[in-house]
């Protein structure tokens, strides 16, 4: 019989001394680190469909930042600090000091996570209460196989019930009231 040894987290410190790697990501989640795999090429397209209209918008009206993987946010304090990398994020210009030169350090008021083979069960329940606790206002998780986007607005008790937009909808955000979304621009892989 052979005794299970005691599993030791992984800290912050231990992910900061992680080498830099120009081929591998990873996060910090509950004191496990995991691997991020490489985006697809459609995760890419449908990626960068986003950014190019937030990014247009935010520079026009400059209520923010808008900034994409690979970039650190840092979550928590102290021993129980989590590191995520979200594929894209926002934060308001009035929170803007969150961002830091080597990463954020606290929760963006938009994160964005587009799935991809392996990630979808830490996207849509782990790190979708993860965000809820560290206060981001808005966590949309897009499925570009199915093209579909889930928008979770943070309501009193964490996120309330998901808005779901097919590719042929269009929305707006509470964070750009003045912004159509189109999904289908933001599923377009032409």
């Amino acid at each position: 019989m052979s005794a299970s040894r005691p599993r030791i987290p992984f800290t912050y410190a231990d992910y900061k001394s992680l080498p830099e790697s120009m081929d591998r990501r990873y996060e910090l989640l509950a004191g496990d680190l995991f691997m991020v795999p490489a985006p697809t090429t459609v995760h890419q397209i449908v990626s960068q469909n986003i950014e190019f209209i937030l990014l247009t918008y935010v520079r026009r009206t400059l209520r923010g930042r808008v900034l994409d993987s690979p970039v650190d946010v840092v979550l928590g304090t102290g021993a129980a600090r989590e590191v995520v990398q979200p594929d894209i994020l926002f934060v308001a210009a009035e929170r803007a000091s969150i961002i830091t030169r080597p990463e954020v350090v606290g929760c963006p008021d938009l994160v964005i996570e587009v799935l991809s083979p392996g990630t979808e069960e830490r996207d849509c329940n782990y790190k979708k209460t993860l965000y809820a606790r560290y206060g981001a206002r808005e966590y949309w998780i897009v499925d570009p196989d199915a093209k579909i986007l889930d928008r979770y607005v943070l309501g009193d008790n964490g996120f309330d019930p998901p808005e779901r937009f097919n590719e042929t909808a269009s929305f707006s955000s509470p964070l750009f009231p003045d912004l159509l979304l189109g999904c289908r621009e933001i599923f377009f892989l032409g």
